[in-house]
């Protein structure tokens, strides 16, 4: 019987008439990522660069994720053409690619999830998921359709080379990351500082110029606000770890003594 694919994220961003809100998922649990599916956000991240995700607990997470309305999108933990591949295969449609920082990565990357002759991707759709062990018609053909690509600029130098970056054939959107942003600036730990805000719209112009969608790591609400109004396509405005983290802090907080240190000893 043929299967059909969810629409890609690619897809989600046309059909918009609003920037598209979405979370990160990096505990790598199914539990909290199927918890956030049914959130009524619009993305999901699910994160394998700066995270205990495996393919195996991706996997895991991209099918718990499929019964809700909720548009999956993976980082990889590179711009590898191995883990690309991979991940792929595993079913997911939407990639973000960390790290892109020129021209030729983003070719790089577009190349690792087209098959031959357009790119290198390796053929496997009878073994993987990603085509429904061949039971969606015409994948191998169609496939760039089914996909869609996002890389994320997140350095000095992929801040000058934006426009270069945009204008390769197969880049879907553009994810601005302010931390490694800022730590490439020499602002470590200061993603609302003014030059780095400055960069991240120095980005949203030479993207949003060339008819490309962008968005914008951003959980400090007001700058995330910020970064819609100044065009955002789509933003990331948490995580379930630093939620949890927050909450449950704001709970000791609440309950415990300020003056009892006995359960806040140092780690």
């Amino acid at each position: 019987m043929p299967l059909h694919l969810s629409p890609s994220f690619r897809e989600h961003l046309a059909a918009s008439d609003r920037p598209l809100i979405g979370m990160w998922a990096c505990s790598g649990s199914s539990i909290v990522t199927e918890v956030a599916a049914g959130s009524g956000l619009d993305w999901l991240l699910i994160d394998m660069e700066h995270s205990a995700n495996t393919l195996e607990s991706t996997l895991l997470q991209l099918q718990v994720v499929a019964a809700y309305p909720i548009t999956p999108v993976v980082r990889v933990p590179s711009n590898d053409t191995v883990a690309i591949k991979q991940v792929l295969d595993l079913g997911a449609q939407n990639l973000i690619v960390p790290m892109v920082s020129s021209a030729e990565e983003a070719r790089a990357a577009v190349s690792a999830t087209r098959y031959p002759p357009e790119g290198v991707r390796g053929v496997g759709s009878a073994l993987a998921r990603s085509a429904r062990w061949n039971r969606v018609d015409g994948y191998l053909r169609d496939s760039a359709r089914h996909t869609s690509l996002t890389v994320q600029i997140e350095t000095v130098a992929g801040v000058e080379a934006a426009s270069e970056i945009v204008a390769v054939e197969g880049v879907d959107a553009v994810f601005v990351g302010p931390s490694d942003l800022s730590a490439s600036m020499g602002l470590l730990g200061q993603q609302t500082h003014p030059d780095v805000v400055a960069a991240v719209e120095q980005v949203f112009a030479a993207v949003a110029a060339a008819g490309t969608p962008v968005g914008v790591n951003a959980f400090d609400p007001s700058a995330a606000d910020a970064y819609t109004a100044a065009g955002a396509d789509f933003v990331a405005v948490g995580a379930d770890v630093a939620m949890l983290a927050r909450a449950s802090e704001a709970l000791a907080a609440r309950f415990i003594p300020a003056s009892d240190d006995t359960t806040r000893a140092s780690y």
